[in-house]
């Protein structure tokens, strides 16, 4: 018996209910599973890092349906409202200045003046957002520096009974999280690479866009951890065929093959979607006690997946 429901028209609104009753529930975006509560119960969104073991200064990316939203919750310029009429609902997340400084906001906010928002692009989510009324925060639906889920399985394998419900909506396209702007400076900031590619949005802007890895200590966005999405097991990275361990799974790409590969014809686009899935794989092979993976390139959403196999193989 698990809290995993299939979608339903009926199960959604139970969820809905879930999340306006205060409680917490993992639900489907096209990037990974979010684990969500609204954003004005502060009690709720203390049980998201209390249930993930999250630390509190790490903010909540908050998800909304509609770009009104963003208006009524945050300062904006042209910039953020060309960039989100262009790239919304999908998986970019906007750092912005509050404008609402309420302190029933500020768990949310880890404390901070700026907020992080995004729409996400899921039939699921949208329809869960707009039936619960609320924007719903929503980290992702796991332990704080575990694998991200990318599968209602995997949020169960992570929390368990922890979470009110978990509705599965099938696995998720994108694979890795969204990609992190920030926006209140004049120059565009990427905090975190993620499911929408630098390139693409330099080519929007018409401009570069500054690369930031944040402090770790004092996060101004999701995902600046320096140990994050980590198996729990060692992990190395950059990894060729001839350098694997006989004691290491192989999680090989293109033309590096291994004891599975990310993507046999070099699709970055593909490579990103299986990350996860196959990290949980990997994880999963009692025979082998580590993990090695192969290069990735550091172009496209390569820059997202090399984010993410960094911080997994850290190690102080």
């Amino acid at each position: 018996m698990t809290n995993i429901f299939t979608y339903s028209p009926a199960n959604l609104q139970r969820a809905a209910t879930i999340i306006s009753q205060g409680g917490l529930v993992a639900f489907p975006t096209e990037t990974v599973y979010g684990l969500g509560a609204s954003i004005y119960n502060a009690t709720a969104v203390a049980n998201i890092f209390a249930v993930k073991g999250r630390p509190t200064f790490n903010p909540l990316i908050s998800h909304i349906a509609e770009h009104d939203m963003l208006f009524e919750l945050a300062e904006t310029d042209s910039r953020a409202v060309e960039l989100a009429k262009h790239f919304w609902p999908g998986p970019l997340t906007f750092v912005v200045r509050r404008k609402d400084l309420n302190s029933s906001l500020d768990l949310v906010c880890a404390g901070l003046k700026t907020m992080s928002i995004r729409m996400p692009n899921h039939p699921i989510a949208l329809e869960l957002i707009k039936s619960a009324g609320v924007p719903i925060a929503a980290p992702s639906a796991n332990r704080s520096q575990s694998i991200s889920p990318t599968t209602a399985r995997h949020v169960f394998e992570s929390l368990g009974s922890k979470v009110n419900m978990i509705l599965d909506g099938g696995a998720c396209k994108v694979g890795v999280e969204s990609t992190i702007l920030d926006l209140t400076t004049p120059q565009t900031v990427m905090l975190r690479a993620g499911g929408l590619a630098k390139e693409t949005l330099e080519n929007f802007l018409g401009e570069k866009i500054l690369l930031s890895q944040g402090n770790p200590n004092m996060p101004s966005s999701p995902g600046q951890m320096l140990k994050h999405y980590a198996p729990s097991r060692p992990m190395r990275i950059n990894v060729r065929p001839e350098e694997k361990k006989p004691e290491e799974f192989y999680i090989g790409f293109a033309t590096m093959d291994g004891n599975i590969n990310l993507s046999p014809s070099g699709d970055l686009t593909e490579a990103a979607a299986n990350l996860f899935a196959f990290m949980h794989l990997a994880e999963d092979q009692s025979e082998y006690p580590s993990i090695a993976m192969a290069p990735i390139p550091e172009t496209g959403l390569g820059l997202a997946i090399n984010d993410r196999i960094r911080r997994a193989s850290y190690r102080k």
